[in-house]
């Protein structure tokens, strides 16, 4: 099982951590039941490694996922996008059979 961040989104992780004071370990990153396809990816700062955690390291960054989110995340490689003022962090999921329009939520393959 892995979850890999290009060096861009790497680099931005870093920063955001810095700039908000967090010198900490990561980014936690996980799923939620929502929007209007059933799923959304969810993005926390990790200041701890916390029980049933799996540990990732891509380009001197950790992620940190927990066991439920893990089966829905796995292979998954996280990119960091500009399109006009907006910016945002991308998944290409291997798991994910669609995404909905705005691409808030994402379809699990069956």
């Amino acid at each position: 099982m892995a979850i890999t961040l290009t060096e861009n989104a790497a680099k931005k992780i870093q920063a955001r951590l810095v700039k908000n004071g967090k010198e900490g370990m990561g980014l936690r990153v996980g799923v939620k039941k929502v929007g209007c396809s059933g799923f959304a990816y969810t993005f926390d700062y990790a200041d701890e490694v916390r029980a049933g955690d799996q540990v990732f390291e891509s380009h001197d960054v950790m992620l940190m996922v927990d066991a439920v989110s893990l089966p829905f995340l796995d292979g998954s490689h996280i990119d960091f996008v500009k399109k006009g003022f907006s910016e945002t962090l991308k998944f290409d999921n291997p798991n994910a059979e669609s995404e909905c329009g705005c691409g808030e939520s994402f379809n699990l393959k069956k």
